[in-house]
């Protein structure tokens, strides 16, 4: 009997509601108990997205405020000094004038030292790689832009300077053809050419322009004709037979001239 009470005593008939539920019941509460505690565990789509944009928000203030900050203390220290600071009165009372550099013989640092506010964690001596890589970068570019430049004006001015030596050439041989007509004077031609033409020997025209072609260019290499020779031989043709190159007439000595 006592033992039927110590057996009676253990078990605990309340805790277990299955006994006196039907099948189903039971199947479907526990069912119903497991998927709720799976849901409160796990949080809401929203939720996290919310989460997710408030430490976003969170990050990009702070940002703001750290450049805000940063912006100030730069101008507070891009500013000078007032007169009334100690710091500055004292300057004064040891012989520093305001505008001059720092030492005895002048020579020191005028300016104050430059300020560099880093929020990283790179340390004071070495750049960010990243900036230190753009700021290498620029500088090359900017280098060889320079140099772009330069080439483009030396070349700009070699061939101006080219150009203007052709039309120099061109302008006196032009002159001195001119100077030869008005002088009932033939052209000097080469000796070789005489030659020929005193023996009677022809050329097709063919051999004679490739000859003439041939005749210029050697005149071009071997002829240094300046800007003077130039001035020279117009002056001639304008003094003494009133005649203009470039205008290509000549005026009667009867129209006088003004």
């Amino acid at each position: 009997m006592a033992a039927q009470v110590q057996d009676g005593e253990d078990d605990d008939y309340m805790a277990d509601l299955s006994r006196f539920l039907p099948p189903e019941e039971t199947s479907r509460l526990s069912n119903k108990n497991l998927n709720f505690e799976t849901l409160a565990n796990q949080p809401s789509k929203k939720k996290l997205k919310t989460l997710i944009n408030w430490q976003q928000q969170r990050k990009i203030d702070r940002e703001k405020k750290q450049r805000e900050e940063d912006e100030k203390t730069l101008v507070n220290m891009e500013s000078a000094i007032p007169q009334s600071n100690i710091g500055f009165k004292m300057l004064k009372q040891m012989g520093y004038k305001p505008g001059s550099a720092l030492g005895k013989d002048g020579s020191g640092q005028a300016q104050p030292v430059g300020l560099e506010i880093r929020r990283s964690r790179a340390g004071v001596g070495r750049e960010d790689p990243v900036k230190e890589k753009i700021r290498i970068d620029l500088a090359k570019e900017e280098n060889q832009k320079k140099e772009e430049e330069n080439l483009m004006l030396d070349f700009g001015t070699r061939k101006k300077s080219e150009w203007r030596i052709r039309r120099v050439i061109v302008n006196y041989r032009k002159a001195r053809a001119s100077l030869a007509q008005l002088e009932n004077e033939d052209i000097i031609l080469e000796p070789k050419k005489k030659k020929e033409e005193e023996d009677g020997v022809k050329h097709d025209k063919e051999e004679e322009g490739a000859e003439q072609e041939d005749k210029e260019e050697e005149e071009e290499e071997e002829e240094v004709i300046t800007e003077e020779d130039l001035h020279d031989i117009l002056m001639k043709l304008r003094n003494e037979h009133l005649y203009c190159l470039f205008c290509g007439c000549q005026v009667s000595p009867a129209i006088p001239c003004f």
